[in-house]
């Protein structure tokens, strides 16, 4: 077999091309770099420029993975953040390994209903087939057109790699756009509407995660061109958030890192069709936490129908700064329950059927009415069962309204299981001061019948209730407050995303 320093000008391209293309297929060249060394002699030659693009465009099939389609003319910005370029050939060059750079974002896009579809579609192939040739084309077109590039993963999974959080954002939109058939992007110079017979798929819903935008983040290129790293990890968690918060609907959440850069990118001369449109707001949804590391996080508000979210955001950012100060004696209460009548005060009106609510239907007035009940227990009685029990009761309430946002319940959630803590030591410190003072507490007949209460557990129960509001019990404030104070270490409260 002949070197490659055999081959003179009165060989033929084909054959050189065929001795380097046996070289690329048996992995003995996998780079440009090992391509230049390897065939220095043919380098030497200008003549031989079209056919080392060529060898060129082999490696990038078979050994650079998701990257494989990028160039230089269609991902300019991609091409000079992934790829160092060759000082001769500036359309080639080799893919980096590691890169840990603030220009590089990625997003994990989730399609609902495609399993559904896919069981509902198993007699008509045909559409099987046209979905999976949208997802592989058209999918790709769009993000290319955002200066982006895409890669199906795991059937109903997109990943989308850009080199600018307007890339990013612009991307994902569209993909939201082309499968909602809805045109939040706006920009006539990205394909979203669907061609073929990709118009007759129905509307999929689309959740999305994405982060990037900080050096401190690595991304791994590996040597096959597949990804690994935090970086996706943590796009990956912010996806699967998304879908917790909005399994039926189509929802965006990023890191707060890529909402600064977008708004830096946006305060030059050129805006995006996004900023331009005012298209899309950004709803501080405050801190998650993803193997032992706090991601500060955003959602994207693209839906018209939720922009009443802008509304309550004082009081998400009081609710926010009173749990990173744990201030739980007052505050973080309070806190809760003006945000759930903030909230209910200008949302779209609902009307539900709920006999916990003490009524036969749920409307945004009787729930303002109950947190008002929530406070003056809380506040003025000093009743902590009650305005404890009122969050909880709030949690089940919420359950029964579709249209309230899943996040504000998480949090409420998570307040109500911290002071459900408390309660049962504030109880038995109670119960204990109305041990030794019913005869105070429970006058005439009423003390008898607490005294046979006690052989009745289920009354003495609700007597006990009587007892912990009655104002001869002292410094029920001090109690609830000192309770707190002791157990501060397990009253810190965060929202946790994947395996501790």
């Amino acid at each position: 077999m002949k070197e490659i320093g055999e081959y003179n000008d009165s060989v033929s391209e084909y054959e050189l091309f065929s001795f380097l293309y046996e070289r690329i297929a048996n992995r003995e060249i996998l780079t440009f770099s090992r391509l230049r060394e390897f065939a220095a002699p043919v380098f030497r030659n200008k003549r031989n420029q079209a056919l080392i693009m060529r060898a060129f465009e082999l490696i990038k099939h078979l050994y650079w993975g998701f990257f494989n389609t990028i160039s230089p003319d269609t991902h300019e910005k991609l091409w000079g953040e992934l790829v160092i370029s060759d000082k001769d050939f500036s359309k080639a060059g080799d893919l980096k390994q590691t890169l840990q750079i603030s220009n590089l974002y990625i997003a994990i896009l989730d399609i609902h209903g495609y399993t559904q579809f896919c069981m509902d579609s198993r007699k008509n192939l045909s559409m099987l087939h046209t979905l999976d040739w949208a997802i592989e084309n058209e999918i790709r077109k769009i993000a290319t057109a955002c200066g982006a590039i895409s890669q199906r993963e795991r059937g109903d999974e997109v990943v989308v790699v850009a080199a600018s959080a307007v890339d990013i954002l612009m991307a994902t939109l569209s993909i939201i756009d082309y499968f909602g058939k809805t045109n939040i992007v706006a920009d006539p110079n990205i394909p979203t509407q669907r061609t073929r017979d990709a118009v007759a798929l129905p509307v999929f819903k689309v959740t999305a995660g994405i982060t990037g935008g900080n050096t401190t983040s690595p991304l791994i290129i590996t040597e096959k061109g597949n990804l690994s790293g935090f970086l996706l990890n943590s796009g990956a968690r912010l996806q699967n958030r998304a879908n917790e918060l909005s399994p039926t609907e189509s929802r965006v959440m990023i890191a707060k890192q890529v909402e600064m850069n977008y708004q830096k990118e946006n305060t030059q001369a050129a805006l995006c069709s996004l900023a331009q449109n005012g298209a899309i707001y950004f709803f501080d949804t405050g801190h998650i936490e993803f193997k032992g590391v706090m991601i500060p996080t955003y959602e994207v508000i693209f839906n018209h129908a939720e922009r009443y979210k802008e509304q309550f955001v004082a009081e998400m950012m009081r609710l926010f700064a009173s749990i990173h100060e744990n201030l739980w004696e007052q505050r973080i209460f309070l806190d809760t329950i003006d945000l759930l009548a903030r909230i209910t005060q200008v949302m779209p009106k609902f009307s539900v059927a709920a006999s916990a609510a003490g009524a036969q239907t749920l409307s945004n007035d009787s729930f303002i009415n109950l947190t008002r009940t929530a406070i003056k227990a809380y506040l003025e009685e000093e009743d902590y069962s009650t305005a404890v029990a009122m969050l909880n009761r709030f949690i089940k309430l919420i359950e029964l309204i579709p249209s309230f946002d899943r996040l504000v319940l998480d949090y409420l959630k998570g307040v109500a299981e911290k002071y459900t803590l408390l309660l049962d030591s504030y109880e038995k410190s109670i119960d204990k001061q109305i041990d030794e003072q019913a005869v105070q507490i429970f006058q005439g007949n009423n003390y008898k019948a607490w005294e046979a209460a006690k052989k009745g557990a289920a009354v003495y129960e609700q007597f006990r209730a009587v007892g912990r509001k009655s104002s001869a019990i002292s410094k029920k404030k001090n109690l609830w407050y000192n309770l707190i104070k002791e157990k501060q270490d397990e009253m810190i409260f965060t929202l946790h995303s994947g395996k501790k």
